[in-house]
């Protein structure tokens, strides 16, 4: 089955013969659609309603993803990647010959190695029957560390957020390009319609990416993530205006979808469809989405678990609400956390974040399995790219040193658990300074092909047709990462 269709099918009432031959198609359109985009099946299946449930490639690993997005970008040698070497040789001239080898956002002159300290807290820890080794900085997740799977060897082709975060989460530097969570509703719908396929949840400000980082870029844009705030209306405009009783919006809604389908079918344009769609999905979410998002409702169990407060707006809360999400079957779940910047004073800035999210996203993942949730779920942990094992600024040692960690586009770490991973491993390495890979590079197009191949689709035959090429979200590249599949 190829899902490649340039304009896929919204529901109406009528076949889809009569809708393309009065949309001017005719017989010959007919016929050029097919060719230029292969499997009719497929597109009639989107008549049904294009979040409709659409079968994978071949058997999925994972149903849905909870994709938890660190804003900034952590410092990956202080949290997953122990350097000793670089902790031994810190305060020494950063080679010459590595230096020169790579660009760097702010960092001009040769700088000095920074390594972690020699604190407890930021010592590393052998974790479960694994072993697999984990900052002290992160408790709760070293209780979970048998259903990780560490990446250490990725590296990406932007090393400024804004780009950087568009080009991990959209496989391209720049705007215009769908998401990651666009495309897997367009290749695979969602089985709750009465919430977005997509929804995203953020703590802090908006990344510098801006909503484009969530966007549906040229597919139509039923497929874009639906922000969710924590205050007022959970989705804008979502409840009725003030006069207004839901019987009379429901009759709103009905003619102004009546006019909207007698435009689509003379005009043919699927963001008409979109319209449609939306307008009676947002009614639907008047009754769905205030219950989902009463997190009061949940045990005092839950509550201390992931250390929520029922009124906040927490990285804790999301990622209730993410469980929340996926356990109403809500397919694609992003998270965005703000504040992992870390020019100055990074020590501290690392282990005041770290306490932020340890306690969550460990709760997060023992709470998904003990629901059965887990297997089923791939919990992702990413960020646009990694930190300098160099010094940025007073270049001090210990905990409190001002100094801080430019971006590092060539070498980070990401981790993924759950659903057709194997936990308790690390795949890939970086040289004895973190500096640069030194087994098992992992490019972005890779990571972005394997999140796909466990959800059941092949990434090389998700595409969509757009000025006159086909598209899809790992460009002309990506391989999947197999040794970290179970």
């Amino acid at each position: 089955m190829n899902l490649n269709h340039s304009n896929p099918l919204i529901p109406t009432a009528i076949g889809r013969r009569t809708l393309l031959q009065r949309a001017g198609f005719g017989i010959g359109g007919m016929a050029l659609a097919e060719m230029l985009n292969g499997d009719a099946t497929t597109a009639s299946d989107r008549a049904v309603g294009p979040m409709a449930v659409r079968q994978p490639h071949f058997a999925a690993k994972a149903k849905n993803i909870i994709y938890l997005h660190m804003v900034g970008a952590p410092s990956h040698l202080d949290l997953f990647d122990q350097k000793p070497e670089l902790r031994r040789r810190g305060g020494e001239t950063c080679p010459k010959d590595l230096f020169e080898s790579s660009k760097f956002a702010f960092v001009r002159d040769l700088p000095t190695l920074l390594g972690t300290p020699d604190e407890k807290k930021y010592q590393f820890t052998r974790c479960g029957e694994s072993g697999l080794p984990l900052s002290n900085l992160l408790p709760n997740l070293q209780g979970v560390a048998d259903e990780m799977a560490l990446i250490k060897s990725m590296h990406t082709n932007e090393f400024n957020h804004g780009p950087a975060q568009m080009f991990m989460l959209s496989g391209f530097g720049r705007f215009g390009r769908p998401s990651i969570g666009s495309w897997l509703n367009y290749g695979l719908g969602t089985e709750n319609q009465d919430l977005p396929g997509f929804v995203v949840l953020i703590t802090g400000n908006v990344l510098g990416a801006g909503s484009p980082a969530w966007g549906s870029g040229f597919l139509p844009s039923v497929y874009q993530g639906v922000e969710f705030r924590s205050k007022g209306d959970p989705v804008l405009f979502l409840s009725n205006p003030e006069g207004v009783e839901t019987n009379s919006r429901k009759q709103i809604i009905d003619t102004v979808n009546e006019l909207n389908r007698e435009q689509l079918l003379s005009i043919g344009d699927p963001e008409i469809a979109t319209r449609i769609s939306q307008y009676e999905l947002a009614y639907r979410m008047q009754t769905s989405v205030p219950e989902l998002m009463d997190i009061s409702s949940e045990p005092a169990t839950i509550h201390q678990l992931y250390g929520t407060k029922p009124g906040e707006t927490s990285f804790a809360n999301n990622c209730l609400l993410a469980r929340r999400l996926v356990e109403r079957g809500v397919r694609f779940v992003q998270l965005f956390d703000q504040g992992w910047d870390s020019h100055g004073s990074v020590f501290t800035n690392v282990a005041n974040k770290a306490k932020q999210v340890d306690q969550p996203i460990a709760a997060l993942i023992r709470d998904l399995r003990q629901r059965g949730l887990l297997d089923s779920t791939l919990v992702v942990w990413s960020s646009e790219f990694g930190r300098t094992p160099f010094a940025q600024g007073a270049n001090a040692g210990g905990a409190n040193s001002k100094a801080g960690r430019d971006h590092h586009k060539d070498a980070f770490t990401t981790w993924v658990a759950g659903g057709g991973v194997k936990g308790g491993m690390s795949y890939g390495a970086t040289d004895e300074l973190g500096y640069t890979i030194a087994e098992n590079p992992v490019h972005v197009h890779d990571f972005n092909a394997t999140l796909m191949h466990l959800m059941g689709l092949d990434h090389e035959r998700l595409t969509f047709r757009y000025q006159g090429r086909q598209y899809r979200l790992t460009d002309v590249e990506g391989k999947i990462i197999r040794p970290i599949l179970a």
